[in-house]
């Protein structure tokens, strides 16, 4: 450790005004506040990350960082804080903390964590600010519900509309001896190509569904 004295002049006399008899550097950290904070937000998460400058490699292990984030038209006196976990520089904030369309503003500050007990130091002071906002989120029940009903109105259909290609066809087949031999070839080729394209038309619609 070290001796600290604060001295003075006073009158032509030299005064010790105050002292610190042990007074060890390592005890007494302040860090940079950390830099180039950055966002990304999706209707799912916002991820969070930045760098810190100036710090020796073994600080940069035990640092401990603390978020805080509120709506952007808000003060920053009823903004969330979030001590995190990890040492690493960067967090995800999950949707459901968020609401879809509304802008925030986000900033970190740093410190040696409190479970070390080699260094000690306060808070740094607050980053710059990052904003982002979350997408708006689709209403995904509402479009579940559509597609699953267009499902169950199509293949009833469907199958209906095959019934239907069948009735026609075998009734066509009573009357066929009552045809000459170029309407029945007619006959026997509209058949099949209205199963072709009614065939083709399923597979088209499926594909939208899904």
């Amino acid at each position: 450790g070290y001796r600290v004295s604060l001295q003075g002049n006073y009158f032509g006399r030299n005064h010790t005004y105050m002292t610190f008899p042990e007074y060890s550097p390592r005890k007494h950290i302040k860090l940079d506040p950390p830099m180039n904070i950055q966002s990304n937000a999706t209707a799912s998460k916002c991820q969070i990350w930045w760098s810190v400058w100036n710090v020796p490699w073994y600080l940069a292990e035990i640092l401990q960082y603390e978020l805080q984030y509120k709506e952007y038209s808000m003060s920053w006196e009823v903004a969330l804080n979030k001590t995190l976990p990890s040492s690493l520089p960067q967090v995800e904030i999950e949707a459901t903390e968020l609401r879809s369309g509304i802008a925030y503003a986000a900033r970190v500050r740093c410190k040696v964590s409190e479970n070390e007990n080699s260094y000690h130091s306060q808070w740094s002071e607050w980053s710059q600010t990052t904003v982002f906002q979350r997408p708006d989120v689709p209403k995904v029940s509402e479009k579940i519900l559509n597609t699953k009903t267009m499902q169950y109105l199509f293949i009833p259909l469907s199958f209906g509309t095959l019934l239907c290609l069948f009735w026609s066809c075998n009734l066509s087949s009573r009357y066929c001896c009552f045809l000459t031999l170029g309407q029945k070839a007619s006959l026997a080729l509209t058949f099949p190509h209205q199963l072709l394209s009614f065939s083709h038309s399923i597979v088209c619609t499926m594909g939208i569904l899904r």
